[in-house]
């Protein structure tokens, strides 16, 4: 099964993942955290973003 995301939605998808990844980055967590994250965002946006929002570092 595929999910793919495309037109808007893809593009309000790709505003996200970039915005946790820059907050990921800004983020107090440990190097190996912050890249764990970045890995996650970059392998799996939908997925990614929904855990970052609920798991992912705090500033």
């Amino acid at each position: 099964m595929r999910v793919e995301v495309g037109g808007f939605l893809g593009f309000i998808l790709l505003i996200c993942v970039v915005y946790a990844v820059v907050k990921t980055v800004q983020s107090r967590a440990s190097t190996g955290t912050k890249v764990l994250w970045v890995v996650v965002l970059l392998l799996l946006p939908l997925l990614g973003f929904i855990l970052w929002l609920f798991f992912g570092p705090r500033s």
